[in-house]
Order: structure tokens, then C-alpha cells, then sequence
């Protein structure tokens, strides 16, 4: 009788004391998202791609808050400004940051017409921002400005990369204005997601290391074990094709 006095409070907490790291911040299957009945078909709030993340959602949140931003002032840019990331940032500035901070962010967009106050982005102030505080404000937002976390990551450091071109910081030189006349597409405008549900986890062959050996970097090495001196936007596209490549191979596909 002692005992049964003793784990019925324990039971009737439903207190889980092994829970095997399964409690964790996630979604099941058309799992119903806040207060909509309409279930998610997207990544869910918070969580991280299976190719990483400079910062989750868990670990910085995306309040449009000076102090927040400025933790973030310490991320490392870790795609060189090659050629294709900047011709990359060009078409993502053009489609997003152009129509208020003009063709060469010097605050004479379109919409300073209609009353949005031109924010100057070559002054000396913003050149002194750090690659990663220009990242978080694209993330965050703050004032008047709105968050444009729909820039993914690789594409968002690209921005970076392009808009201290237009700054003059690194010495490149590169082109601005439209890519194309409106209504143009293909190459011109965004391509497919490529941190949706639908990408595959990377596949790390376990042959590799075998013998203690050490896999030699290659179009299947996962994208986490590739120096970051080498990740411009050519080449992790061409190893997000090779994970694609090992996935298939690991389901039994041709």
C-alpha cells in the first residue's frame, strides 16, 4: 500500500523519465501549426536544414531587435566573392533590396518616391558593419525595414558579397541594374528551394572510413567537410548533386 501511495503521484504526472532524446523541437506529418487547421507542407518553425545553418531559429530568434542583430555581427562570411557569387547577389539585390535601396544602395530606389525614406548603404557607417550584421539584418529586419529571411542562406551571403562590391570594399567591380527586361525568367529569377522538406539528408558512406582512413574531398563529400575557402555557389551546387547522387545509390536506384 506504501508503494501504490508513492508512483500513483508519479502516474498520474505521466512524468517520462527515459525519453531517448525523442522529445524534441519537431513536427509530425500534417501536423496541425498553431492555431490554423491548416496543416504544414513547409519546414516547420525553427528547424534547421539538413545541410546546417550559420544560425537556428532556436539559438537567435528572429526578433527585429538591435541587441539580436548585433549578435550576430560576429558570423563569418564563409563564401569568397567569386564571380558567381556575386553575379548571384546581383540578382537577388535587383529583386529584393533594389526597390528601396536603389540599383547601387545608395538609397534612390523606386519606392523613395512614395514616400520610403532612401537609406544610403555606401555610407562609412554601414561599410564599418561586419558581414554578419548585414546578414542578420536580411534575416531579422528592423525599423522600416521587413524581414527577407525568404533569401536562403547561400544566396543571403552572396547579397553580402555583392553589396560590398557596390560598396567599394574588396576592390571588384561589378555591373548593376536589372539582369533583364520584365518578364523574363529561367536563370533571371529564383530557382527552386534548396533547403525544403523535400532535400534529401546528406549520405556519408561508412566504407570511408574503414581502415581509419579519411575520405578525400570529392562530389559526395557531405558539404560540412568541405573547406569553407571552397564553397562559392558553383561548387555547392555541384556537391549538393553528388549527396543526391550517394542518396539514390543508398536507396538501391540506378
Amino acid at each position: 500500500m506504501r508503494v501504490l501511495l508513492l508512483t500513483s503521484p508519479l502516474a498520474l504526472t505521466s512524468c517520462e523519465w527515459f525519453t531517448d532524446f525523442k522529445s524534441q523541437p519537431s513536427i509530425k506529418p500534417w501536423e496541425v501549426v498553431k492555431d490554423t487547421l491548416t496543416p504544414s507542407r513547409g519546414n516547420p518553425q525553427l528547424s534547421v536544414p539538413t545541410n546546417g545553418t550559420a544560425v537556428a531559429g532556436i539559438q537567435v530568434s528572429y526578433g527585429a531587435f538591435p541587441a539580436t542583430i548585433d549578435s550576430m555581427a560576429g558570423l563569418r562570411n564563409p563564401t569568397p566573392a567569386s564571380d558567381s557569387s556575386l553575379s548571384n547577389g546581383r540578382k537577388y539585390f535587383q529583386i529584393n533590396c533594389a526597390v528601396c535601396h536603389g540599383d547601387r544602395a545608395m538609397g534612390d530606389g523606386p519606392a523613395t518616391r512614395y514616400g520610403m525614406p532612401g537609406i544610403n548603404l555606401t555610407t562609412d557607417m554601414t561599410k564599418a558593419r561586419t558581414d554578419g550584421y548585414i546578414f542578420g539584418m536580411i534575416r531579422n529586419g528592423r525599423g522600416l525595414m521587413p524581414p527577407y529571411n525568404r533569401i536562403e542562406e547561400m544566396d543571403r551571403w552572396d547579397v553580402v558579397n555583392y553589396l560590398r562590391a557596390l560598396q567599394g570594399v574588396g576592390g571588384a567591380t561589378v555591373a548593376v541594374g536589372p539582369l533583364a527586361a520584365p518578364g523574363v525568367t529561367g536563370d533571371k529569377v529564383p530557382g527552386p528551394t534548396r533547403m525544403g522538406p523535400t532535400e534529401p539528408a546528406p549520405f556519408f558512406n561508412p566504407r570511408s572510413l574503414l581502415n581509419g582512413g579519411q575520405p578525400a574531398p570529392s562530389a559526395s563529400t557531405p558539404a560540412s567537410a568541405v573547406p569553407a575557402g571552397a564553397s562559392d555557389t558553383a561548387g555547392r551546387a555541384h556537391a549538393e548533386s553528388g549527396k543526391r547522387a550517394d542518396t539514390a545509390r543508398a536507396r538501391g536506384k540506378p
